[in-house]
Order: C-alpha cells, then sequence, then structure tokens
C-alpha cells in the first residue's frame, strides 16, 4: 500500500520541509509501493503572505545570507540569487518576491528530483481545515475532501491580522484596510491624495508608510508606545565568533536569576566588538522621528556594533528556549520584550532612509499618542486624540501586524484545527522536542508534526529562517525514517 505524507503549507516552511523530505526519502530508499507527497496550499509554492507580494518596496527584513531554505547549504539563497544575476552582498538584504521566487524553484526542483524516484509530488490549491488525530490522519481540505496521511506535517505561517483596540467594530468597513498586504490593495482602494491613519509603528507599519507616500498619499502613525524600530544594516550573522553569546544554550532553566545572566552573557559579547558602549550606538532621543534620524547616522558611521549580537542571541534563545517550561518562557520573553520590539525586529538602513524622505517632504508623521476615540462620520473617519483635539482621515490602515497561527482541538480532541477556536475545544498549548502532536502528555505522538512559524508555542522567534530549515530537516528526516526502506 502506498504511503502518503501531506504538508500543509507551501510557503518557506513546507518548501523546506519538501527539499528535506525529497532528500531523505531519496536517500533512504523506498519499496515498490507508491509514495505521494500531497502539498495543501492555495497559493503556488513560495507565493504565499510573508513573501509572496510582488511589489519592489518591500524588503526582506534579513540578510541574504540567512535565507537558505537547506539546513546544509547556508548559502543557497545566495546561489539563487547570483544564478539570476543578483550582484548584491550577501549581508543585502532584497526584495521578498525573490524569496518566493526563490522557494518557487526549489520546489519545482524537489519535485522533479522525486519524480525520478518515483515519489509523486501533488499540489492542492486549497486551504485545510482540520487533521484528524488517529490512523490515517484525515485532513479536511476547504473543498471537503479528505487526504488521508501517514503522516502530516503543518507549516503554516502568519495569516489573521491583528485587531487593534478601538477598531474591532469597524472590521470590514470600505476605508478600513485590515492589513497593508498585499500591497495593490492600497493602490487599487484609496481615493488619490489621501490622508491615512497607519494604526502601528513597527514593520507592518513601515511597509504600509513607503506604500502610501510612493502613491502620493499622507500618513499618520499611531500606536500605544510611539516608537518606531530601531536602525541597523540587516539582520546578519556576526563576522567573527561571540564566545559568551554560546553560554545562552547552555544556562541553567531553574536558575532564578535567568534573565540576568542571559543580559549579561549579551554584555560580554558587546564589549568584544569594540570598547564603544551601547548608549552611544543608539539614540535616546524622546521624538520618533529624530532617534531614527540619529540612529540612521549612526549606522551609516559604522558606529553600530550591537547588530551582530542578534542573530546568535536569537539561535542561543531557541536553544534555551526549548528547554525551558511554559511559564519561564513567558517570563523570559515578557522581560525582554522592550529590547526585542525594538532590536531584534530592526529596520533595515535602506528603509530608514525612505521613511526619513516622506516625513522630511511632509508626506509621513508619527503621532505623540494613541486615538481616545474614533467614529465614522459623512463618509470620514473622526478621530480625537487624548488632549481633546480632533482630525479628520479619509482611510485607516491596520498595519499592528498578525496574530500567531493557533491549532485548536475539538471538544474531544479527535482533531486540530487551522481554522479556529472549536466548541468545547481549547487551544494546543504544548510542543515537544521532537516537534509532534500529542492529544495529551501522556499520550503517544501523533505521526503529525509542526513546523515552522507554528512553533512559537514550544520556540522563540519561530520564524527565523535558519532555525525553521533546521525544524524541516528534523521533521523530514523523522517522517522518511516511518516510511517503508527499500
Amino acid at each position: 500500500m502506498g504511503q502518503n505524507i501531506v504538508i500543509v503549507g507551501a510557503g518557506v516552511a513546507g518548501t523546506s520541509v519538501l527539499v528535506h523530505l525529497v532528500d531523505a526519502l531519496t536517500r533512504t530508499g523506498l519499496t515498490g509501493a507508491p509514495c505521494t507527497v500531497h502539498l495543501v496550499d492555495p497559493h503556488p509554492p513560495g507565493w504565499g503572505l510573508a513573501f509572496g507580494d510582488p511589489d519592489p518596496l518591500l524588503l526582506c527584513n534579513s540578510a541574504a545570507e540567512i535565507n537558505s531554505v537547506r539546513a546544509d547549504r547556508l548559502d543557497d539563497f545566495v546561489v539563487h540569487l547570483r544564478a539570476h544575476g543578483w550582484t548584491g552582498t550577501p549581508k543585502d538584504c532584497v526584495p521578498r518576491v525573490r524569496m518566493a521566487e526563490y522557494c518557487h524553484e526549489r520546489s519545482a526542483q524537489a519535485t522533479a528530483r522525486a519524480a525520478a524516484h518515483g515519489i509523486g509530488v501533488r499540489h492542492h490549491r486549497t486551504t485545510a481545515g482540520s487533521v484528524g488525530t488517529g490512523p490515517g490522519h484525515p485532513v479536511r481540505l476547504g473543498t471537503g475532501e479528505e487526504l488521508a496521511g501517514d503522516a502530516v506535517i503543518i507549516g503554516t505561517g502568519v495569516q489573521r491580522p491583528r485587531v487593534p483596540h478601538k477598531f474591532a467594530e469597524f472590521t470590514g468597513h470600505p476605508a478600513y484596510l485590515d492589513s497593508p498586504y498585499p500591497a495593490h490593495r492600497l493602490r487599487d482602494t484609496l481615493r488619490a491624495g489621501s490622508r491615512v491613519l497607519v494604526l502601528g509603528t513597527h514593520q507592518s507599519a513601515v511597509d504600509a508608510s513607503l506604500l502610501l507616500c510612493r502613491e502620493g498619499h499622507h500618513a499618520t502613525l499611531t500606536s500605544p508606545s510611539g516608537q518606531l524600530p530601531a536602525v541597523r544594516p540587516s539582520l546578519a550573522a556576526p563576522g567573527h565568533p561571540l564566545p559568551p553569546l554560546d553560554r545562552i544554550a547552555a544556562l541553567d532553566p531553574a536558575d532564578p536569576h535567568l534573565a540576568d545572566r542571559l543580559l549579561r552573557c549579551a554584555v560580554e559579547a558587546l564589549r568584544l566588538l569594540g570598547p564603544r558602549p551601547l548608549r552611544l550606538q543608539t539614540s535616546a532621543a524622546a521624538d520618533p522621528v529624530q532617534r531614527l534620524r540619529e540612529e540612521t547616522a549612526l549606522v551609516e558611521s559604522g558606529s553600530c556594533a550591537w547588530p551582530d549580537l542578534v542573530v546568535p542571541v536569537i539561535e542561543g534563545a531557541i536553544a534555551l528556549g526549548g528547554r525551558l517550561p511554559d511559564h519561564r518562557l513567558r517570563a523570559l520573553l515578557a522581560h525582554f520584550a522592550p529590547f526585542t520590539g525594538r532590536y531584534a525586529t530592526a529596520m533595515t538602513v535602506v528603509n530608514a532612509r525612505r521613511l526619513l524622505a516622506h516625513f522630511d517632504a511632509g508626506r509621513l508623521r508619527v503621532a505623540p499618542a494613541y486615538p481616545e476615540a474614533v467614529a465614522v462620520r459623512d463618509g470620514a473617519w473622526q478621530v480625537q486624540w487624548p488632549d481633546g483635539r480632533r482630525e479628520r482621515f479619509g482611510h485607516v490602515v491596520n498595519a499592528t501586524g498578525f496574530e500567531l497561527p493557533a491549532l485548536h482541538w475539538n471538544r474531544d480532541r479527535s482533531a486540530l484545527h487551522l481554522s479556529g477556536p472549536q466548541p468545547g475545544g481549547r487551544a494546543l498549548g504544548r510542543l515537544e522536542a521532537d516537534l509532534r502532536v500529542r492529544r495529551h502528555p501522556q499520550a503517544p505522538p501523533e505521526r503529525v508534526w509542526l513546523a515552522g512559524v507554528g512553533t512559537h508555542v514550544r520556540i522563540p522567534f519561530s520564524n527565523h529562517l535558519r532555525n525553521v530549515a533546521r525544524q524541516a530537516r528534523h521533521v523530514a528526516e523523522q517522517v522518511a525514517a516511518g516510511a517503508p526502506a527499500r
């Protein structure tokens, strides 16, 4: 009887799983029984929400050198780019569409390699609603069909925009966009020269601002913090080893001073990069635009060493986080949230320069506060600020980001649902080191794995692409080990 392997999601995580799975299956060999890999995704491989927008203004936030879908070939994305005429450096950030093209090509190559070994790869252009537990693991598709999966890997990314405070009742309003993606929505929906209120001041809001100002609109950013991300050249690997950061993964999870120990590792590593203290590598300006201006100048003058810490700190935190109890992990992430919110997700200096040009031209500003009250009257948004001022906007764009993907059990835990909470059910709140789903902590593991952003219930920084590729390889090897050997 044939082996059916189902991969839900064909974005970066799903592509990485497919590539490693074909490697593993062709390396171990199969019996004469047919094997079919089913990809379930409404989009072509690679062309999902995260990277599938063709607008060249939208950049990857991480350097090309850390965006490989292959855990064993860290330069694979750079190799792909070079093969297609790219002349940048490995530390450059490229348009996101280049990542979609890369995943699409690697998926096609894996599919062809699989076919040469008698392994079928079939793409189902639909969504998956649920995955059953027990033998056969039925995957319910959006078409109403079911796929029986001897093994199922869930590698879906973010889909649902966050709902900002005070704006829940306006979801669905024609003058409210729940997300700036895909970019053509902003071009197609907004009237020329609109005054737009952008909810958020982080990465999605940076994208929204650049897109809106390019099209001739005037944008006002607002968020409770009022802070823009820090500035760095890119999220890239450090140029040399930083031994103090290697200690993070080995810290004692039970240590009551864990946060202090982690911080100490980072401080010691920063000192290895030069005598300049962190306070002289960042701006303390209260005005967010002035802070952006000063931090851009620091990067351009070569005065910032702190970006070299970010990737190894993320890697160490991922290794440590997998060993922490849930409550300790949540507490640690909350403790460092002010730092990770600004520095782990800092913007590239290319986008910082673009923003400054729009601020200087008067097309963009940051509101000093978050709206006290909002309403729609006479076809326009009426916003009241905390100081009593009122202001009118033609449109509101929600750029507060996306909810992390969550799986939910039904009442009797016979199925995991990808579509949202179920009556009487609960969210999947725990994942073991093997990344396999269990109906309860003492239950044997199902032949259902998670990879990518969905592993956030166990892994911090679950969207870090190097770790996604390692997860994909780990899962693929487990799945292949359960396939019948030749």
